[in-house]
């Protein structure tokens, strides 16, 4: 499991065997069943996760309880609710398993020693944020100011693997439009 870590760190920064196994060390290994719960609305946010494996949900329910999906985490991509982790505060949104999954967790302590401690990490972290700000800035562009057949269309370009794993009701949440209307898209 680490070893994909490693491989996906150093897409961005080069490590050492010996600086791998002392930021290995700040990670925790965990399993989880497909509609498992590792973050629920309500609780403390307590790990930020990086996907080994499987596909999860990032989600929030609104106060009519419609669910808005913001995004799917699925391999090599690292997923929490991240307002909730870096304030310490309660979670507004779940992280579900919609497949078993593997993931490594670290906690936001773990994540800001690591960063003190090698800058090439803190250089690697900044990029993950920054390329997940940007992605966050084209889809609420995207939900704005294109139609629903765009987004679709976008969707698949973006994630054409993903619409294998995902069924037509959680795709049509999270491009912000019905079953009904999903259906009766061209594709």
């Amino acid at each position: 499991m680490h070893n994909k870590l490693r491989d996906h760190i150093q897409q961005i920064v080069p490590l050492t065997d010996e600086a791998f196994s002392t930021i290995s060390a700040h990670f925790t290994s965990r399993k989880v069943r497909k509609h498992q719960f590792l973050i629920q609305e309500g609780d403390p946010v307590h790990y930020s996760y990086f996907v080994v494996s499987g596909l999860l949900k990032l989600a929030h329910i609104d106060a009519n309880g419609k669910e808005h999906i913001l995004h799917f985490a699925t391999e090599d991509w690292w997923v929490s609710d991240y307002q909730a982790w870096f304030n310490k505060t309660k979670a507004t949104m779940s992280l579900d398993c919609m497949e078993d999954a593997e993931v490594l967790a670290i906690t936001l302590e773990d994540h800001n020693k690591l960063m003190a401690a090698f800058p090439k990490m803190e250089h690697f972290f900044l990029q993950k944020s920054n390329l997940s700000y940007i992605a966050s800035q084209q889809r609420i562009i995207s939900l704005l100011s294109t139609s629903a057949k765009e987004r679709y269309e976008q969707f698949l370009r973006q994630y054409p693997s993903l619409v294998q794993r995902i069924n037509k009701t959680l795709l049509a949440s999270y491009l912000g439009i019905s079953r009904e209307t999903l259906s009766r898209l061209p594709v």
